[in-house]
Formats: structure tokens, C-alpha cells, sequence
């Protein structure tokens, strides 16, 4: 029943409960994507299960999130028993064999699998603002800080930075507006308690170095299969925007990264993108706009993007358009949404003359679904009512002994569970608040007739931001009694430091630009 080039999904049935034929997903329609969806206990993680391990077998290396721990056992051989043997008889599955798949287990909180971390520079303002529910006006400010940063040479690599540099421009609010537009301490006070909240919400395990770098889940064994990369989110789920924004910031960098080869002969990717609605609850307009821009022009990147949640009525219409392969297990229609979502559900598949849709729907059995797929010239396949393949891997989770054993194996091991913390604005902007304090107390001191501290780094304006003001503006604005002399030995050595700052301020641009890399990642021009 394989054949080569499709994806055996299942088996379609008659109304007389007849065997039928064998449903199948085309490898070169796998980038024009898919969705999944089902009551709870439906089915809809095995289907995950099964098109994952399909996909791996194929070479195309998967990235999905497992909710509730369940995912977890595709890194382990199935075993003859229970439904699994029960099913693969019952639609005459005869090349049924059981199968253990290459996986590579991540975790946001470095618990269950490696670490996964970015920077706030590569996270950008916009996806920032939608983690902590920013006001449009908290936005704008969180976009001059980014311009900041990119104009200061100060690399925003985790939350301790962002927060000194909102510290920064509340403290110079006046003099920076008037050069990037008004920044109310009001709205850099709001987002400075929106990080405190990220942070106890667990936020600063993501963000942070090293960065993940979007090679490690596009990794293929030496046999030609796909790496699964499984993304531990049963904890990353009690902090439900967290989940949403991370999952979207991958899309995002998927987007950026990979080139144009249009549509290849199969994906380069798939992402599973379970509990979608997540990612679209109480998001703004133009979020959702992007995110449809995104899915629409990723595919000729050679990525496959599978939404699964529970009613398709979660995901926008703009988005449901865009998905070109359907399975849909049964729904409940009890309420006047759940009547909705039916019809909905119902009238996206190319019709059957065999069956009622609509009737259909609210009958399916566990494991049994509706599924139509892409096919010749890219139309969408009569829906069929199928009887879903048994996995190949074992079907629940793994122990944590297991899980462990394959985290020591993995070939990623060691490249993320350690932190790095090299200087970034929190250190920058620390360092000039001790400077400019050094040089305030020699300049008093000098004032009183005292010699000031022999220290030649104590010079407030080697810490200037370019093009910011510095501690000479501060000197023209204050009366003062000092000689001719005085004054011209302390504007020629202003000169010098400012100077010794733009250079030290280039090298660091060298050797940090792919961490401030911010016209790259998210969501296109909105990076900005």
C-alpha cells in the first residue's frame, strides 16, 4: 500500500462500511499545507503522529509541539498489541511494520530536551509587543528602542538588556524625543513592568545565547530520513501567549532565512503548529495579516505549515483558504458554535456524492476522519471518509529514562545547554551609568579645588551613544566658572573619547551582527 513519492494517510470506506481504497498526501502538495482538526479525543494527535513519521521516512525533516507528552514516544519502537495491530488489520495494511524514528527533543525551560533560546533582537518589536500585550503607543516605544540599539551598538540579546536600555530612555526621554518622536515614561514604565511579568512567566529561559540556529531542525540522518523535532510544551502551555509567539517567531525566521526554490519535488520542512487558535486569540488585525502573508509565501521556500486545533472556525478565514490539505475527525454540535463550526468544517471539502458532510462530521468514530488532499494540478481531492493508519512509533509518551537516552544522543547535545552572556546594552549601558557618575564626582571635585581621581576611563563621554547627547551637552546647558583652559582641555578630550567610541562601537557591530541582525526574522518589514 506505500508508494513512493505519497504519504499513506489511511483508508477510505463506503456508507456500506466496504473497503474502498487508500488515501494518500502527494510529497510535492506537502509544502501547499494542511490542517487537522477534531474534538478532543478524536484522534487528531495520531494523524499528527502518523503524517510525522511519514514525512521523516520521506527525508523531510518535521518540527511539531507536543502538548501533552504523548508525541514523545515516536523515538520508540511500536509494539504489536491493542488497536495498533487491531487497525492495521482491519484496513488491510499489509506493509504495516513497526518503526523507532530519529527525534530531537527541545524545551523552552531546558527540562525535557535542549534548550531553545532567541534574542529579543531577533524576536523584533512587533512579536514583543503581541508577548506583552503592548498598547499601540507602547509599541512605537518599543520600536525606538530597537532603532536605538541599532544606531547605539548595543547588541538586546536577553530581557536584563531591554530593560536597561527602557531605563536609559526613561532617564533621557526629553532629549530622545525630540530626535525619535515622543517617548512617554508612562508607556517605557508599562513595558518595563510587561518584562517583569514575562520574566515570571518563565520568559527569560527564551530569550538569551546561544540562539538556536534553524539548521539544528532541518537536520536528516545518514539513512536519508528526517529528523522529528519535538518541542516539550506541556509546561510552555500554562503561559499560553509565550507558546503562541514562539511558534510564530520560528515561522518567522523560517521565512527570513530559507531561500526561493518554489516547489520542489518535496517539502524542506514541516511545521506542526498544534493548538493553533493560540497563536490567533485576541490578535491584532494586522498580525493576522502578516500571519496569512506568511503561510501564503512560505510554501515556495519549500515549507509545509499544519495548523492543528479543534474547530477550523479557529483559524482565520484569510489562513483557512491557504490550506490545501484537510483532515478533519469528528465534531460535537451542541451549541449554536459547534453547529457553525460543522457547516464550516463541511462546505471547505470538495463534496461527495456518496455521503452527507455535514451528517457525517458528528458520526465519525476515534481514528476515523474526513480527508481530502491535494492532487493532480494542485485540486483538491473528493473528500473520502477514512480509517487513519496505526502509527509506526509507540503511541503515548516516553519514560523519562527514555527520553533522557535519546537527549545524550542527540546531535545537538551540548551546543545549547549552556549560557552565554557576552557584553551586550545591559553591560554597555551599566558601565556609562558608572562612568558618567565617576566623571559627575571629578567634576565637583575639581569645582571644590580637589584634584579628581587619576582615571582615565572615568570620562563619561567614552560611553555617549552616538548621535544620543553626552555629558558635554550637559556642561553647555550648566553655568560655570571654569578658565578658557579648563574648557579646552575637556572639549579636546570629549572629541577623543566620542571618537574611541564609534570605533569600539563598529567593532562590536562586526562581531555581533548576527545577534543584532534586525532587519532579518520577523514577519518581513514589520521587523522594524
Amino acid at each position: 500500500m506505500l508508494v513512493d513519492g505519497k504519504l499513506y494517510i489511511g483508508t477510505s470506506r463506503n456508507p456500506d462500511d466496504s473497503m474502498n481504497k487508500g488515501e494518500y498526501l502527494d510529497l510535492k502538495f506537502g509544502n501547499r499545507h494542511g490542517l487537522i482538526t477534531g474534538a478532543t479525543g478524536t484522534g487528531k494527535t495520531v494523524t499528527l503522529q502518523v503524517l510525522a513519521e511519514s514525512f521523516s521516512n520521506a527525508g523531510v525533516p518535521v518540527f511539531c509541539a507536543d502538548i501533552k507528552g504523548d508525541l514523545s514516544g515516536v523515538a520508540a519502537m511500536g509494539e504489536p498489541k491493542g488497536w495498533v495491530t487491531d487497525r492495521a488489520a482491519q484496513i488491510g495494511f499489509t506493509d504495516f511494520a513497526f518503526q523507532e524514528f530519529p527525534v530531537i527533543f527541545w524545551d523552552l525551560y531546558g527540562e525535557k530536551g535542549h534548550r531553545v533560546r532567541t534574542t529579543i533582537a531577533e524576536m523584533g518589536p512587533l512579536l514583543l509587543a503581541r508577548l506583552m500585550d503592548a498598547s499601540e503607543a507602547q509599541e512605537g516605544v518599543l520600536n525606538i528602542a530597537f532603532k536605538i540599539a541599532d544606531q547605539g551598538g548595543l547588541a538586546l540579546l536577553d530581557l536584563k538588556d531591554l530593560q536597561a536600555l527602557l531605563n536609559y530612555m526613561g532617564e533621557h526621554a526629553t532629549e530622545l524625543s525630540s530626535q525619535f518622536g515622543l517617548i512617554s515614561k508612562s508607556s517605557v514604565g508599562s513595558l518595563q513592568r510587561g518584562l517583569l511579568m514575562l520574566e515570571q512567566q518563565g520568559a527569560e529561559h527564551f530569550f538569551g545565547e546561544p540562539a538556536l540556529k534553524i539548521s539544528d531542525i532541518m537536520r536528516t540522518t545518514n539513512d536519508g530520513r528526517g529528523a522529528i523535532s519535538v518541542l516539550a510544551a506541556d509546561k510552555l502551555m500554562m503561559n499560553p501567549r509565550l507558546y503562541g509567539t514562539f511558534l510564530l517567531w520560528m515561522l518567522s525566521e523560517l521565512f527570513e532565512v530559507l531561500p526561493e526554490i518554489g516547489d520542489p519535488d518535496k517539502p524542506r520542512l514541516v511545521f506542526f503548529f498544534d493548538e493553533a487558535h493560540l497563536l490567533f486569540n485576541d490578535a491584532p488585525k494586522v498580525l493576522i495579516e502578516r500571519v496569512e502573508q506568511v503561510v501564503r509565501l512560505i510554501r515556495s521556500k519549500g515549507v509545509g505549515v499544519y495548523f492543528v486545533t479543534q474547530n477550523p472556525l479557529d483559524v482565520p478565514e484569510t489562513v483557512l483558504a491557504q490550506l490545501g490539505n484537510r483532515v478533519q475527525h469528528a465534531l460535537r454540535a451542541y451549541t449554536p458554535r459547534e453547529q457553525k463550526a460543522v457547516k464550516t468544517a463541511a462546505e471547505t471539502f470538495r463534496p461527495n456524492p456518496a455521503f452527507d458532510c455535514e451528517t457525517v462530521i458528528t458520526t465519525l468514530g476515534t481514528g476515523e476522519a474526513l480527508v481530502s488532499t491535494l492532487e493532480t494540478k494542485g485540486a483538491p481531492s473528493i473528500v473520502e471518509r477514512t480509517l487513519i493508519r496505526p502509527p509506526s512509533g509507540r503511541p503515548g509518551p516516553l519514560t523519562d529514562a527514555e527520553r533522557q537516552a535519546v537527549i545524550n544522543v542527540s546531535p545537538v547535545a551540548g551546543l545549547y545547554d549552556e549560557d552565554l552572556d557576552r557584553e551586550s546594552a545591559f553591560e554597555i549601558l551599566t558601565a556609562r551609568a558608572k562612568q558618567a557618575a565617576d566623571a559627575d564626582a571629578a567634576r565637583k571635585a575639581e569645582e571644590e579645588g580637589r584634584a579628581p581621581p587619576d582615571d582615565k576611563d572615568s570620562a563619561a563621554g567614552r560611553w555617549s551613544l552616538p548621535g544620543f547627547g553626552t555629558d558635554s551637552d550637559d556642561d553647555n546647558r550648566r553655568p560655570t566658572t571654569k578658565s578658557s583652559t579648563t574648557t579646552t582641555r575637556r572639549s579636546g578630550y570629549q572629541r577623543e573619547t566620542v571618537i574611541e567610541a564609534a570605533m569600539k562601537s563598529a567593532a562590536r557591530s562586526v562581531a555581533t551582527s548576527v545577534g543584532r541582525a534586525l532587519v532579518r526574522g520577523i514577519l518581513g518589514s514589520l521587523r522594524r
